[in-house]
């Protein structure tokens, strides 16, 4: 989908294109929270076509079978094989070290639910492929769907997920009570 049609879907649903420091990255992990809703998939589809990139996705690898696996590798799905002896993490760093450009969108909750503890796949993921987190947000109080910052994991992991968290407070979810802020 081209930028200008995705500004101007999520202009028209009275959407507003964010910040979008580190989306020029060739790679990343890009940290995509709060998830409280079915609508953030779209609206961050939107955002980063309207960016002018991609972002790819994990998708179980039993969803891409004929026609879907057309539909899903078309929008950056990557399949999963979670029968493999190697962990999803070992799985995305090959895909890092395989591909010149590749920004794989996490979200850390996991769930829409709300989750007093975020998974840290995201996190092992890019520590293990030495790429930055891009700490994306999408923001139903302000309309709002950007990036907020570059982070650069150090090892220090709970460290690390406390300073991630804190740069999503104030930021409303679709569903403001399924979100548990720090």
């Amino acid at each position: 989908m081209s930028k200008w049609l995705s500004r101007t879907i999520l202009r028209l649903a009275g959407w507003k294109v964010g910040p979008a420091e580190g989306a020029e990255l060739p790679k990343c992990v890009i940290c995509v929270a709060p998830h409280t809703s079915n609508w953030d998939f779209p609206i961050g589809k939107l955002f980063y076509s309207a960016i002018g990139t991609t972002a790819h996705f994990l998708i179980k690898k039993d969803w891409f079978f004929f026609p879907f696996n057309l539909l899903f590798r078309s929008i950056g799905g990557v399949p999963i094989d979670r029968n493999k002896r190697t962990s999803v993490t070992e799985q995305m760093v090959a895909e890092f070290n395989r591909r010149d450009r590749f920004q794989l969108a996490i979200t850390p909750e996991g769930t829409r639910k709300p989750v007093e503890e975020w998974k840290k796949g995201f996190y092992f993921i890019a520590l293990e492929a030495k790429v930055p987190i891009l700490l994306a947000y999408i923001d139903y109080g302000k309309k709002e769907a950007g990036i907020k910052t570059i982070f650069y994991p150090t090892g220090n992991v709970e460290e690390d997920i406390y300073t991630i968290r804190t740069h999503y407070r104030g930021i409303k979810g679709g569903k403001p009570e399924n979100f548990i802020s720090i």
